[in-house]
This record gives C-alpha cells, sequence and structure tokens, in this order.
C-alpha cells in the first residue's frame, strides 16, 4: 500500500504514524491546510511538523501555502457548516494529490482529535476517494489521542490552542471571556 497521510499539525501525527508502521504501512505525510489562520499559527504549525517529520525519517510534501482566500471561499456565508467545508477542501486536495503523484490510498490525522466531527470526515474522505479514484484508508485514530498528546508534550512540541479556523479561535476566546468576568464579578 503506498499511504499519503493528511497532516494537521505534528502532534496528532504522532501515533498516527506510530500505529501505520506498526501495521507496516510507511506513509507519506501531506501538509497542505489552508484554513489555519492566522498566518503565524499557519507558520509555527508547518515548521513544527516540518521540524518533526525529519526526526521521525517521515517524508512530508508541503502543499499549498497559507490559503485565507481559499478557506474562506469555500465555507461562503456559512459558518456553521465550516467544518463540512474545511474537510471537503482538505479531503480532495488529499485525494487529488494521491491521484495525481500514485498514491493507492490516503487518510488523515484529523481521526486522531476526538473533537473533530469523525464521520462527517470519514464520509467526506470516501467523496474524495471516489471523486479522484484512489482508495481512503479508514483508522479511528481516537483511542490514541491523549497518548499522543503527551508525547507532543515530552518532545516540546508546539500545542496548538484551537482548530485552526478563525472561527474556532473567536469560539475559544468567546468561552474564556464568561469565565474571566465571572471571576472579576465573583
Amino acid at each position: 500500500m503506498n499511504l499519503l497521510l493528511h497532516i494537521c499539525c505534528a502532534p496528532c501525527s504522532i501515533m498516527c504514524v506510530k500505529t501505520l508502521r506498526a501495521e507496516g504501512i510507511e506513509p507519506t505525510g501531506f501538509w497542505d491546510n489552508p484554513n489555519i489562520h492566522p498566518f503565524t499559527e499557519f507558520r509555527m504549525r508547518r515548521n513544527t511538523l516540518t521540524e518533526y517529520a525529519k526526526s521521525v525519517g517521515l517524508e512530508l510534501v508541503v502543499h499549498g501555502g497559507y490559503g485565507l482566500r481559499p478557506f474562506l471561499g469555500e465555507v461562503g456565508g456559512d459558518f456553521d457548516g465550516r467544518c463540512a467545508a474545511c474537510y471537503r477542501l482538505r479531503m480532495r486536495s488529499a485525494a487529488r494529490y494521491a491521484a495525481e503523484n500514485g498514491f493507492s490510498h490516503f487518510s488523515s490525522t484529523l481521526l486522531i482529535s476526538p473533537y473533530q466531527n469523525h464521520e462527517l470526515l470519514a464520509e467526506t474522505a470516501r467523496a474524495a476517494a471516489q471523486e479522484f479514484g484512489v482508495s481512503f484508508l479508514y483508522r479511528d485514530f481516537r483511542p490514541f489521542f491523549r497518548e499522543g498528546q503527551e508525547r507532543a508534550r515530552a518532545l516540546g512540541l508546539y500545542m496548538q490552542k484551537y482548530c485552526g479556523c478563525i472561527f474556532s479561535e473567536e469560539e475559544r476566546y468567546r468561552k474564556r471571556k464568561p469565565a474571566k468576568e465571572a471571576q472579576a464579578h465573583g
């Protein structure tokens, strides 16, 4: 099997790569995440992954650059449906790259996160696989999430505080604001 593994960030890749290698699958990493904003966050995640990939001997394809406009164009005005648009954008990119570059399969490290809509992500990846004539390798990596996070901390890898898009960053601050207001009034 020739697997292209879409990678959202270094911490999420740790256990995905490890478990795939334990199965005898040597993935090629694929970075294409136009959803990540602002640029400083995009750069930090990309650079952390690049350095981590080198340290574990993972071949990595860095595809696409900072993509605020393509991401917002895909989302349109459907802010509540942004995750579906984001999955579609990234899974189609991975499937297209896999098909155009001789990979038989693709998968994604997004499948490790308990914070993602796992079913929608898998459904979107399967549709992209069918569209581009490659196979989607499904793995439920979620049982390895905490271990991967612990390993990332032990390695001193950059650990992001939100999913990546500007909307998830906004949600992070909105959740923190009521807590801070309660402390100020309590």
